[in-house]
């Protein structure tokens, strides 16, 4: 009976391999990346602890200057005030409302131009339009603050309306170049077989290719989220009625009333991220998906 153990093949792979002068390769950690990652992180951790802790303190705690101190006892009172005196049931809904509106938008009308577009690229007319939707990218909405709030005005858009549809066409340019990039990596081919099938162009694009688009279409998503969710200037400008302020602009107004109330602005600061850090953990995989599968034909 012969004495020879065979080996498992995953401890085989497991044990280091010998290279060309003899000696065993190590893998090692790359310590200045990961240093850099780690002073990057605390860059982003430690604000949020401290709009953490602070939010979570009684006012006579928040004004020590004891920024970094645990809060105790936790104090949860400052969220019910940054609540009511902001009327943040309100404001949260206008935000919703033009976010939702903003990323639902910008997701159809950038699929359906960058599809139209790659699918055209021989055409003169589709490609000039995809090169002046590249040069509206350089083009900061304060160049053209004046003429749009004036505009918005003349066309009854002074509002959340008018604030969403700006904020969806501002999106496009770099959302259309997103989506361009992950088309050319869907072979012709498929719409072929759909065509031949009978598939309309239209039913070649909803049936097939735009749900072959979801990992883009979730991170053109999350940017056009984030992006409306934290937008102050626009809205500010946009929106003539106080009232149907977004979140951002309601507490710029009622900054002064938290000046000396530390743990109440924090804690309105804190409801107000909330939701886009919460979607951004939930989403973040898609958005790296997303762009390095367009990033590759």
């Amino acid at each position: 009976m012969s004495n020879t153990t065979t080996k498992h093949p995953a401890t085989a792979r497991n044990q280091s391999v010998p290279n060309s002068s003899g000696k065993k390769r190590r893998d090692h950690a790359n310590w200045p990346i990961t240093i850099a990652l780690i002073l990057a992180s605390l860059t982003v951790l430690v604000p949020l602890y401290v709009t953490v802790s602070m939010s979570l303190k009684t006012t006579g705690q928040a004004v020590s200057g004891e920024a970094f101190a645990l809060p105790w006892p936790i104090d949860f009172s400052s969220f019910a005030q940054a609540w009511a005196m902001t009327d943040f049931p309100r404001a949260f809904t206008i935000s919703v409302l033009v976010t939702v509106a903003t990323v639902a938008g910008t997701i159809i009308l950038a699929s359906l131009a960058s599809y139209a577009i790659v699918r055209n690229w021989d055409r003169k007319l589709f490609r000039w339009s995809f090169f002046y939707l590249l040069a509206t990218m350089f083009l900061p909405f304060p160049v053209v603050a004046l003429p749009q709030i004036k505009l918005t005005g003349i066309a009854g858009l002074d509002n959340p309306a008018g604030v969403a549809l700006l904020h969806i066409m501002f999106q496009l340019s770099f959302s259309i170049l997103l989506y361009t990039a992950f088309l050319r990596s869907i072979p012709d081919e498929l719409e072929e077989s759909a065509k031949l099938d009978g598939a309309s162009t239209w039913q070649t694009f909803w049936k097939l290719i735009f749900p072959l688009l979801a990992p883009m279409s979730a991170t053109v998503g999350i940017f056009a989220f984030l992006i409306s969710w934290n937008d102050f200037m626009m809205p500010s400008l946009i929106t003539s009625e106080p009232s149907m302020q977004t979140l951002p602009v309601v507490q710029n107004i009622f900054q002064t009333q938290f000046s000396n109330n530390y743990n109440v602005a924090f804690a309105s600061y804190l409801m107000a991220m909330a939701p886009a850090i919460i979607v951004y953990l939930f989403a973040q995989r898609w958005v790296m998906s997303g762009v390095t599968q367009g990033a590759i034909k």
